[in-house]
């Protein structure tokens, strides 16, 4: 049986070492017209949500996401040079893309709070794009919600790919937000402890299998094996 394997980015597959937080403060700086006074606050949130949140948190009105999409595409572009040099992919993350995408039955991609352009220029710093399926992914333009996120992307994989609609989806992710998506969504959940919240953590959110990290990487393909079977 197939199964879709879908992926966030920040915390589970790379540390973007602060770029993140420094991309929505140049689209907050540009929209808003001045500095911001405190960081933004991601933990699993799409950007919709971040920046609107933002906003308001420095007690002003969001702007409309049409303004708020092209500033935070400006402000990510380029930022690859950075990501390389500060940041760094997660432990076991490049074996693991590459066992899941060299699996016959298995279809790799992204859902993730990032916009697409940000995705792709956090993912292309490391050379990680050319394992996965950009295409089909699910982004933080998408919608405000994480579980629409799986439901959007289970779509555009099965219509791209031809599967039956049962085929089963797995995130994989680093947050209870991550966690709270596969189950509202009816999909199942591998938590990698790699981002701010600790496996106990992850554990009482309810996620399926927690992990360490990614290095593990028998593990962690007999649990998509499974999942598939």
């Amino acid at each position: 049986m197939p199964l879709i394997v879908l992926w966030d980015i920040d915390h589970t597959l790379i540390d973007n070492a602060g770029v993140s937080k420094e991309i929505y403060a140049a689209a907050f700086t540009v929209l808003a017209g001045r500095a911001p006074a405190r960081p933004a606050r991601t933990e699993g949130r799409t950007d919709r949500l971040i920046i609107a949140e933002m906003f308001h948190d420095h007690g002003l009105e969001a702007p409309a996401w049409e303004d708020a999409l092209p500033a935070l595409e400006a402000a990510g572009a380029g930022r690859e040079a950075d990501l390389n040099q500060r940041g760094r992919v997660l432990p076991g993350v490049r074996q693991a893309l590459k066992a899941v995408a060299e699996e016959a039955d298995m279809v790799s991609s992204v859902l993730t709070g990032n916009i697409a352009a940000n995705a792709r220029v956090k993912l292309g710093a490391f050379g990680l794009d050319a394992l996965l399926d950009l295409g089909v992914g699910a982004y933080g333009a998408d919608s405000t919600d994480r579980a629409a996120l799986v439901d959007l992307a289970r779509s555009r994989v099965r219509a791209v790919y031809d599967l039956p609609d049962d085929t089963a989806v797995v995130l994989v992710g680093d947050t209870p937000r991550d966690v709270d998506a596969a189950l509202e969504s009816g999909a199942h959940i591998v938590a990698v402890a790699s981002g701010v919240n600790t496996e106990d953590e992850l554990r009482q959110a309810g996620a399926d299998l927690v992990l360490p990290d990614l290095s593990d990487l028998d593990a962690f393909m007999v649990h998509l094996r499974e999942l598939a079977r």
